[in-house]
């Protein structure tokens, strides 16, 4: 298996483009990379095409990728039969997944602040929200950055290349060099694959 750093610099082999975001690509690393060391959990939260990048996420973390990930006996020791059908895990939570809540909030409150009350209600110190939103101005999105804020979460946002309020608002803004949502939408798989990647290998390669 590639270490972190080969799985980064492959990034930027296969998508050059992406050479302008390294910085920003490397520092959510670091981020999420503390944050997993210290046993907390990611959010991921996101508005159509985004939404589906935010489960995707969630799905990439939550059970193995590339690599198998295999659970340590110790804990199923009367219950061993379990252990061949469960990984390892890096908890992770969609906050667009949950249709009950989130149309109830919508009902009584406002669909805008419905990842911001997840956010609020889920979020730990420690935790990272990843933020995405092709404009980097989804309401909903930059609501949740703000109550993540204000429960001291790292946001890690990806957007398209303009300056936005989650360029403004977020810890570690990776801006896309593109401005066509679908072109963005593009460009934001690679990152996350390569983010997901560079975790397992951190923390499941013996």
């Amino acid at each position: 298996m590639a270490t972190p750093n080969e799985i980064f610099e492959r990034l930027f082999e296969q998508y050059p483009a992406l050479n302008v975001c390294r910085k920003e690509i490397y520092s959510a690393f670091i981020r999420l990379r503390e944050c997993y060391a210290n046993c907390g959990k990611v959010l991921a939260c996101g508005n159509g095409g985004s939404a589906a990048d935010a489960d995707h996420i969630v799905g990439e973390l939550m059970k193995g990728f590339l690599l198998r990930r295999p659970v340590s006996g110790e804990a199923f020791n009367h219950d061993r039969d379990i252990l061949s059908h469960l990984q390892g895990g890096l908890p992770a939570i969609s906050l667009n997944a949950h249709a009950a809540l989130l149309s109830a909030f919508a009902n009584d409150e406002e669909f805008d602040y419905a990842y911001a009350q997840q956010a609020y209600a889920y979020g730990c110190q420690g935790d990272v929200l990843i933020a995405l939103s092709t404009s980097g101005n989804s309401a909903s999105v930059v609501n949740a950055v703000r109550a993540a804020g204000a429960k001291q979460l790292t946001t890690i946002g990806i957007t398209g290349e303009e300056r936005s309020l989650l360029s403004d608002k977020c810890t570690v803004c990776i801006r896309l060099p593109a401005r066509e949502t679908y072109q963005v939408q593009e460009l934001t798989l690679p990152v996350y694959h390569c983010l997901c990647a560079m975790l397992e290998a951190e923390f499941f390669t013996e």
